[in-house]
Formats: structure tokens, C-alpha cells, sequence
């Protein structure tokens, strides 16, 4: 029997009041395989990514993570069964410093629960991944500023950073580097393609060269429905695709 999809989505449906926004939605996505969803805007990519991390309940289908149904789930369960997101916007805390918002990242994942007697500078295993993370992330230097302070690209940098401390298998990134320079952007693609080596990847993003250089298979999501999941070749070619999203121009989409 081979083994289960990293992450399914099974006829998945969403509707708010009388508007379907997801229509049967349908993808597998391998372990460690690394999926991009791209799609014009209002094609339901957000709301997508709101429902597989259980921020939304759908309105119908089945969304299994490892072989298990996550569906009726809510957030911090999914989280707990090894699934973890990035969004959009940071969602820091702005504060504490960049040490201490991955040292909260990990301490669910080490089994430590929230205890106002227990002092964490004596967490050695905690102190030893949050230490990991940092180089990881390449934050060493900036371990005590504050996170509100960093510059942007750092503070997506710590975002990632959070979403893969808690040792989470699939991650989901939330248009990763959305409003980057395009170094900035050629950092976060590195540093994507790095923390995300054995690991199942699923993200959306508008940069067709951060897609189509990092993405295993491409998803194209075209008003609430899969229409394609292939190689970024085949989707490149693909005349639907072209049509769809693309605009028929694919000289400039790589």
C-alpha cells in the first residue's frame, strides 16, 4: 500500500452566504514536495490557505493531512498534527526580540505548556532550537532587536522562521515575499528552498519567477477550482493557463 498524500484536498467547497468561493477544489500534494498556488485575484488562493489551516470551516469535501481527515479540526489542532503557516501580513511580536519570539515559536513542540512558575531561561532544549532556527534563518546578528524594528525582509525572514520552529512537516508561506526588491526576494527564495528540504511545501505567490524557479509542480486556481497542477514547464504551456492567469504571455512569466 503506498503511502499516504502529505496533504489532500478532496472536493473541498466554501461558500459565504449565497457566494461559492471554493467549487470543489481538488489536489494532492507529495511529501516533500514543494506546490505553488497561483491564480488571478478574487480566485480563492487566501481563502484556500484559510481553510487547510482551519481558520475557515468548509462548507464541503474533505481536506486530509497524512492520511487523516483535519476537516472538523481547529487551528491549534491541525497546528499540533504538523501543519504551519506563514501569512500574508507579519504576525509578529513586535517587542520581544527575534530570540525570544522563535523561542515562543518552540515550546508547544517540546512539550512545554504555559506555566507562569516556570522560568524559560532554564529550557536548554528550547534555548538549543531556537538557536537553530536563528542560524537557519540567518538572524544571528539580530538575535536582540527587537522584531518590530527589523527591516522587512528580516521580519519575513523571522516570520518562516516561526512557521518551521515548531518542527511542522507541511508548511504553508502566504505570498513569502510579496512587497521585496528583487534581492530581497532572490534571499527569500533561498532561504525557502533551505528550511524547506524535507519538508512538504505549499505556498501561494504572485512572483511568477519565485514560482517557477522553486515550485515543484505549479496549482493554478481559476474561480474556486483547480484547473491545472503540473511540472512549471507544462504549465507554462498549457493554453488554459495562458488564458486563465498568464495573459498568453509566458516570455516574461519565468
Amino acid at each position: 500500500m503506498s503511502a499516504p498524500y502529505a496533504l489532500e484536498l478532496r472536493d473541498v467547497r466554501k461558500s459565504f452566504g449565497k457566494s461559492d468561493i471554493i467549487r470543489g477544489a481538488n489536489l494532492a500534494v507529495a511529501k516533500g514536495e514543494r506546490v505553488a498556488v497561483i491564480g488571478p485575484n478574487g480566485a480563492g488562493k487566501s481563502t484556500l490557505f484559510n481553510l487547510v489551516s482551519g481558520r475557515f470551516p468548509i462548507s464541503g469535501g474533505d481536506i486530509v493531512l497524512n492520511g487523516a481527515s483535519i476537516s472538523r479540526l481547529k487551528t491549534y489542532q491541525i497546528n499540533r498534527l504538523g501543519l504551519a503557516r506563514s501569512f500574508q501580513i507579519s504576525n509578529l511580536f513586535d517587542k520581544l526580540t527575534v530570540y525570544e519570539n522563535l523561542r515562543c515559536a518552540v515550546l508547544w513542540s517540546l512539550g512545554y505548556r504555559y506555566s507562569f512558575w516556570q522560568r524559560l531561561n532554564g529550557l536548554r532544549d528550547a534555548h538549543e532550537r531556537a538557536e537553530q532556527v536563528l542560524e537557519e534563518i540567518g538572524l544571528q546578528r539580530q538575535r536582540g532587536v527587537p522584531a518590530g524594528v527589523l527591516t522587512y525582509a528580516e521580519q519575513r525572514a523571522l516570520e518562516i522562521g516561526i512557521t518551521i520552529a515548531g518542527g511542522a512537516d507541511v508548511i504553508l508561506l502566504d505570498e513569502p515575499t510579496a512587497g521585496m526588491s528583487r534581492s530581497e526576494s532572490d534571499a527569500a527564495v533561498e532561504l525557502i528552498r533551505k528550511v524547506s528540504v524535507g519538508k512538504t511545501l505549499l505556498m501561494v505567490e504572485h512572483d511568477m519567477s519565485v514560482v517557477f524557479g522553486l515550485a515543484d509542480r505549479i496549482a493554478v486556481l481559476v474561480y474556486g477550482e483547480v484547473i491545472a497542477c503540473d511540472t512549471p514547464a507544462n504549465i507554462r504551456a498549457n493554453a488554459a493557463v495562458q488564458a486563465a492567469y498568464l495573459g498568453g504571455d509566458t516570455e516574461h512569466a519565468a
